[in-house]
This record gives C-alpha cells, sequence and structure tokens, in this order.
C-alpha cells in the first residue's frame, strides 16, 4: 500500500560496484514538504543513493518508492517531476540566460509558448531579470548558480535535489540562495538537500540523515542530532599545555579532543571551564555552544576524506 505522505520510500536500498559496497541495506523515508539533508564525507554513499532515486544507477538490492511509484521502472514519469541541481553546474554556453531556460523546458516536452512567463518569474525569483539576454560565460559563479536553480524549476517539480548548491559562494550569495529555498519550502516543494556547509544544513533542514560507509550512523532535526550526540557547551583553546588538558577532561561531564595546536573542550560544566581560564593570560580560548558540525566530527571523524 502506497504511503502518500512520503515522496521517497526506500528500505534496504543496496549499490555495489565492481563487488564494493557504495550503499549497504540503508532505509529512507523522506516526507513531503520541508527539507530533507543528506550529509556525509566524501565517499559516504550520498551522491550513489541520490543517483538511484533519480533512476540514473539501478539499485543492487532493495525497494523504492518515489512519489509513490517503484523505482528504476518508473524512472522516466517520477523524473518529470523532479528538479535538479547538480553539483557542478552544466549550463550551456551557447545560449542565453534565458535560453538556458527554455531550452531545458524542451526536455520536459513544455512548448516555449507555455513557459515563457515562468521563465521570466523565474528569472526574476533568483534576481537575474536583467542578465536574460547575457551569455553564461559572461555570469559570476553565484549568477550561474541562481541560474541553475531557476532551470531545475522550469517544469514545477514537487521534489527539489540540491547537491551542494552554495559551494564555493560568497555570504552574500548564499544567504540569498537560503531565502529563495526558504521560500520553496514555504510553497510546499520538498528540498532534498547534500552539503559539506554543517551551517547550512542546520538553517535549512527539518530533518537529516548522516552517511558514513555506506551506512545511515544517524538521523533526526538538527537540535535532536546535537542534544543527542554533544555536550552542550564546546570551548575551543589556542596554546594549551597538557596540565590544562588534563584539568578540563577531569571537569563533570566533559571530553576533550587535541586538533593540532586547538584543544576542543566539549562540556556540561562550561561556567566551571571558563572560571579555570579567565586567569590565563597565556591562551586565547572561544566558548560556543555546540553546532551541527560537532555532531558531524564526532560521528565521522576528523580524518581527510578523497
Amino acid at each position: 500500500m502506497q504511503n502518500t505522505s512520503l515522496v521517497i520510500e526506500a528500505t534496504g536500498l543496496e549499490k555495489s560496484f565492481s563487488g564494493r559496497a557504495a550503499v549497504c541495506g540503508i532505509d529512507l523515508r523522506i516526507p513531503k514538504g520541508g527539507c530533507f539533508g543528506l550529509l556525509g564525507p566524501n565517499g559516504a554513499g550520498k551522491t550513489t543513493t541520490l543517483r538511484m532515486v533519480l533512476g540514473q544507477c539501478h539499485m543492487s538490492g532493495g525497494q523504492m518508492q518515489v512519489l509513490g511509484q517503484s523505482m528504476p521502472a518508473a524512472k522516466k514519469a517520477v523524473r518529470a517531476h523532479m528538479g535538479v541541481v547538480p553539483q557542478l553546474d552544466n549550463l550551456d554556453p551557447d545560449f542565453t540566460v534565458l535560453e538556458n531556460l527554455l531550452v531545458y523546458a524542451a526536455y520536459f516536452g513544455l512548448r516555449r509558448r507555455d513557459v515563457e512567463k515562468r521563465a521570466q518569474d523565474l528569472l526574476a525569483f533568483v534576481e537575474l531579470s536583467d542578465r536574460a539576454r547575457t551569455r553564461i560565460g559572461e555570469l559570476s559563479g553565484g549568477m550561474k548558480r541562481r541560474l541553475s536553480i531557476a532551470r531545475s524549476l522550469i517544469n514545477d517539480p514537487e521534489v527539489l535535489i540540491l547537491d551542494e548548491p552554495t559551494t564555493g559562494l560568497d555570504p552574500q550569495v548564499r544567504h540569498l540562495i537560503w531565502n529563495r529555498l526558504r521560500s520553496l519550502k514555504r510553497d510546499g516543494k520538498t528540498l532534498i538537500l547534500t552539503t559539506h556547509y554543517m551551517e547550512e544544513a542546520e538553517r535549512l533542514c527539518d530533518h537529516i540523515a548522516i552517511m558514513d560507509h555506506g551506512r545511515i550512523i544517524a538521523e533526526g532535526a538538527p537540535r535532536e542530532l546535537i542534544r543527542g550526540y554533544s555536550e552542550p557547551d564546546v570551548i575551543e583553546v589556542q596554546g594549551a599545555p597538557a596540565a590544562l588538558e588534563q584539568q578540563l577532561a577531569a571537569l563533570a561531564g566533559g571530553r576533550v579532543e587535541r586538533i593540532g595546536e586547538t584543544l576542543y573542550c566539549y562540556t556540561r560544566a562550561a561556567r566551571s571551564a571558563v572560571a579555570i581560564l579567565e586567569p590565563m593570560s597565556d591562551i586565547t580560548y572561544l566558548h560556543r555552544p555546540a553546532n551541527l558540525e560537532d555532531v558531524f566530527l564526532k560521528l565521522t571523524g576528523r580524518d581527510m576524506r578523497e
């Protein structure tokens, strides 16, 4: 029986390449509306999972329904109701900004006269109306990203998949894109977001699944994950001697990690820790609340991933 409240329902989803498991039997339940974040280090299995959602690669095992239809059998029908913002912009350099939208609409069987107004409205939505006749090569990186978002909406999709939509953008453009994505949520669109910016996930996502080594290792709302996996306060200390490290580690309810020259104290006794640090003139410290990045690093580690 179909669950009409879900846009994606997957059970035991698996994918292997040449005998190497990329996705290891995960379950996904993504409800209609809101923003679902799929986070993880490089190689965690996020992209492979999204490719299976889009029907771009076949499952090695498990079952999946997208928009109530079985995948990958229904991939053509499903794709007609989905929009995708890829990690790397693949806009056509031979066309103008407006032509990129109109030509892309043709891939969905939409006639030019039926989508011209929508294309103009989308350019206004991403603040590119004055660039309608501009060639792609003349756009900045932020403009290209905004155009990619507009293009992904030309078919009025129910679900929008965004693969690292603000990577490499300056703060002004990033905040503009965040505002536009929030407005899409308010309009009832379902957003599926991958990002390496934990602040972005914390601001936009209603629910998050963290993947590593092909498995989902934690899932929940951002604040739930922070409460469940991290102490409430973090104190970052520069130039801390070993004796101070031991002293902070002895505080009740805390844990301490040293990364290079920085000591991270995760604690439920922040006042006591600060009282120790304040009189010390030869160190600098930052006291802040725990965030999603602290959870991510605790669960996936600090080792570099390629």
